[in-house]
């Protein structure tokens, strides 16, 4: 029987030891170390931690708006998306990561967030060949035309007086209107709620779009219905409209 296997087994056997001891008793090896949080800079890890809990897997929406919407993309400014990201939304639910803001996510994260939902989920053109609205609102809004336009453009699915209707959730509830800022309001009503079946600026009447005065107007209205000290967690009139649904 030859010897050489037995030989060659010998052979390897101190090469193997030599391996083993080349990393030091107790430490880990060479890329067994986990990221350290702050040092994650992929953008589908950032986002399922820190964002898809409310604007729900690959942005597609949840208890926020769809940031996987090309409409609102081409509608808003990335910086704007950065400061809300960075800073959060005073006054509702949106909170701020950056560090400086009091969050756990650095500079580098927060613009791998952003560049990451635009370049993901933007679509160049989405609005080429319409008139969409600003943003911002850029002129003085009237609450009194408000009303008229949202018994044109919204009361069908929200009810006459925005307290729900078979198509559409309550908008005038009290803690629908604490937890989002007008800001939100004009952002859902230019871009609707595409995960919901809500139709934006152009959808509501049939070749009838509304116009950028009218949707600042309608945010007003809404605003205004905005209770300056919202019950815990409903006050009375809110309480009375649920009773009256049932």
């Amino acid at each position: 029987m030859s010897r050489t296997p037995y030989l060659s087994a010998f052979a390897v056997f101190p090469l193997v030891l030599l391996s083993a001891c080349s990393t030091p008793n107790g430490q880990p090896q060479k890329g067994s170390e986990e990221v350290a949080p702050n040092h994650v800079v992929e953008f589908s890890t950032l986002y399922a931690q820190n964002c898809s809990g409310c604007h729900g897997a690959k942005g597609l929406g949840g208890a926020a708006i769809a940031l996987a919407n090309p409409e609102y993309l081409a509608i808003v400014d990335e910086n704007a998306i950065h400061d809300v990201v960075a800073n959060g939304v005073r006054g509702t639910s949106m909170p701020a990561f950056a560090q400086s803001a009091g969050g756990l996510l650095t500079d580098e994260q927060i613009n791998v967030i952003t560049s990451g939902i635009f370049s993901r989920w933007g679509r160049k053109g989405i609005l080429d060949g319409s008139n969409p609205p600003s943003y911002l609102a850029k002129t003085t809004a009237n609450a009194t035309h408000g009303e008229i336009a949202f018994a044109t453009y919204c009361a069908s699915c929200h009810g006459p007086d925005g307290r729900g209707g078979s198509k559409g959730s309550a908008v005038t509830n009290d803690s629908f209107l604490a937890l989002v800022s007008d800001q939100g309001l004009r952002t859902i009503v230019i871009t609707g709620r595409p995960e919901l079946g809500a139709p934006d600026w152009r959808g509501n009447v049939a070749g009838k779009p509304m116009s950028d005065q009218e949707i600042t107007d309608v945010v007003a209205w809404l605003a205004s219905r905005r209770a300056q000290n919202p019950g815990q967690p409903y006050s009375a009139s809110n309480y009375a409209q649920h009773l009256e649904l049932k």
